[in-house]
């Protein structure tokens, strides 16, 4: 009689290759699927009954800033409670390979709307590696929940090769990008998966140096990031980044580096983000029909990265990111003291500049920035909960602008309220999940604390498929894991004999609703609190290297790794 360690009978069962499910058991050994059959007469130490159940591959999040995290908490556990089996790391530039620890909590902190103490403390407190291998090396040595891969950071080997200083306000000399090229290089060939940049403008530093300037790989010219992408085509690997929308006409260069040209093959190249904004509807469309003819005319290997919900902001006040798109609103977040920054608010110059922002509703933005759509969900002043800012300006005679800033100086932080600025529309939203040229992900796991939640994007994305019906689930399954295994070159998304054994029990009479409600729990060890979600009922269980590390919410200690760190295959 066969004996596995953990048995999952009664399941039906997706492979991650876009086929149709099969009824079966599945059998695990150690950390590899050993058997999917009908194995009633097995045993097992462990057994999960997944009758009426998903049995998955699990979930691949492609888009994660845990780098800090997950030096403190390798469990990652607000991951692997909504099936997500293995987490990608270094994205938007920021990795914590080669930095020193003030350094990186620049980079990171508002950008990523992180505390600076703990991303510099967790850095300063762990850090024992040297290079991409010893970094590797140091990751797969900790207790993971969820495997993880990462890419190596521009911005944190440029800061390392020029100094923050000249990194963050000139250009690189030729010599320094040569020295770029073999951190990039040596970091693919220890297994990264690609190299992570950024353009946006309002990606900005923290910290008491050179706050308000904008991250190292702003400073990037195309020069600097061609001789860089030499070693990322070369390898077969994944140039990811963030364009800055407000120069639109910049995505050609990525469009240009993607397709292959005299003899130089295709790059795989992912940015952020097809979303349908409500700020300017026309975006989406233009999006994705330039990425299909770059792939189908041009012969490009170009995805853009996806949120598959509603992409939904909460603020404090006025900590808000998409703040860093218009003067005033930089303005105020450049002042971290709070007294300076409520005086800045109070005076009638700086509101005049702020009612002309918020007023502008032409021109390249992300934020809608209508005031009747941004509603108060915590206050001091319980008359105004639940209430936009149009309403309580109405009701005082007052410009919304007014409303905002008049609450803001008042209750500071304790003013807590939320908007939609993208996704809001249904249909759009299974048009955009059906398309060749997006990847399901960009979920910000492990950033924006107080700011945004998508942890559980995939549980979100089937339960919208099952219930709207706008593409069969095997292929919804497919999307969250197979294809992006495949595309990122990472040994996951798979669930067959011989492969490991990283699954996901999704029970789909769990799909209440439950997984779009807002709920707050503490980043473990901190004391500070963060944005989370909670929808227990739809995982059954997820297991990670053949270890049970969650089952209906509740999270199974990692005294033994689960996960490792997954080296990108070289194509």
């Amino acid at each position: 009689m066969t004996h596995f360690d953990v048995l999952i009978v009664n399941g039906t069962v997706f492979s991650g290759d876009d086929t149709d499910p099969v009824r079966a058991d599945v059998g695990i050994s150690g950390d590899t699927v050993t058997a999917i059959d009908d194995l009633s007469a097995a045993t097992a130490s462990r057994t999960i009954d997944a009758d009426g159940k998903w049995v998955i591959p699990g979930i691949l999040d492609v888009h994660t800033h845990y780098d800090a995290e997950v030096l403190g908490n390798p469990g990652l556990g607000e991951s692997t409670r909504h099936g997500v089996t293995t987490v990608v790391m270094g994205n938007c530039s920021l990795s914590t390979v080669h930095g020193e620890p003030d350094d990186i909590a620049d980079c990171f902190a508002r950008v990523e709307a992180l505390p600076w103490d703990v991303v510099a403390g967790a850095v300063k407190e762990h850090k024992v590696w040297h290079d991409a291998g010893s970094y590797i090396d140091h990751i797969d040595s900790l207790p993971l929940g969820a495997n993880v891969a990462a890419f190596i950071g521009h911005s944190d080997i440029r800061t390392t090769v020029m100094g923050m200083d000249r990194s963050t306000r000139e250009a690189a000399t030729a010599a320094e990008i040569e020295q770029m090229s073999a951190l990039v290089a040596d970091a693919l060939d220890e297994g990264f998966v690609g190299l992570s940049t950024i353009r946006s403008s309002f990606s900005k530093l923290e910290g008491t140096r050179w706050p308000a300037r904008q991250l190292p790989s702003t400073f990037g010219t195309w020069r600097e990031f061609r001789r860089l992408n030499r070693e990322v085509r070369s390898r077969g690997r994944v140039h990811q980044s963030t364009p800055n929308l407000t120069r639109r006409l910049e995505i050609a260069k990525y469009f240009a580096q993607s397709i292959p040209f005299r003899g130089r093959p295709a790059m795989r190249t992912s940015l952020i983000s097809a979303a349908d904004i409500k700020a300017d509807r026309t975006v989406i469309k233009a999006a994705t029909i330039s990425a299909r003819i770059i792939n189908r005319v041009f012969g490009g290997d170009f995805r853009w990265q996806h949120l598959p919900v509603p992409f939904e902001v909460y603020a404090d006040g006025v900590d808000l990111v998409v703040f860093e798109e218009f003067g005033s609103g930089t303005l105020a977040l450049d002042i971290r003291d709070v007294m300076e920054r409520t005086e800045l608010l109070q005076d009638e110059s700086y509101r005049r500049a702020f009612r002309k922002d918020i007023g502008k509703r032409f021109g390249q933005r992300v934020w809608h920035r209508d005031l009747g759509d941004a509603f108060i969900v915590g206050c001091p002043d319980a008359s105004v909960v639940g209430r936009s800012f149009a309403d309580v300006a109405a009701d005082r005679g007052i410009d919304p602008a007014d409303a905002l800033l008049d609450l803001a100086v008042e209750h500071g932080a304790d003013l807590r309220w939320r908007t939609v600025i993208a996704n809001d529309r249904d249909d759009e939203l299974d048009s955009i999940a059906r398309s060749d040229e997006v990847q399901v992900g960009f979920s910000d796991s492990g950033a924006h604390l107080r700011n945004m939640a998508f942890y559980n994007f995939g549980v979100r994305f089937l339960e919208r498929c099952h219930e709207r019906g706008f593409m069969p689930v095997h292929s919804a399954v497919h999307r969250l894991t197979g294809e992006l295994a495949d595309w990122y070159g990472l040994d996951a998304g798979h669930l067959q004999v011989g492969r490991r054994a990283d699954v996901a029990v999704i029970d789909p009479a769990g799909f209440d609703g439950s997984s779009a409600q807002y709920a707050e729990a503490e980043l473990p060890g901190t004391g500070v609190s963060r944005m989370v979600n909670r929808n227990d009922a739809a995982v059954a269980a997820t297991v990670v290297g053949g270890q049970i590390v969650a089952e209906y919410g509740a999270l199974t200690p990692v005294t033994d790794r689960a996960g490792r760190f997954l080296r990108a295959r070289t194509r």
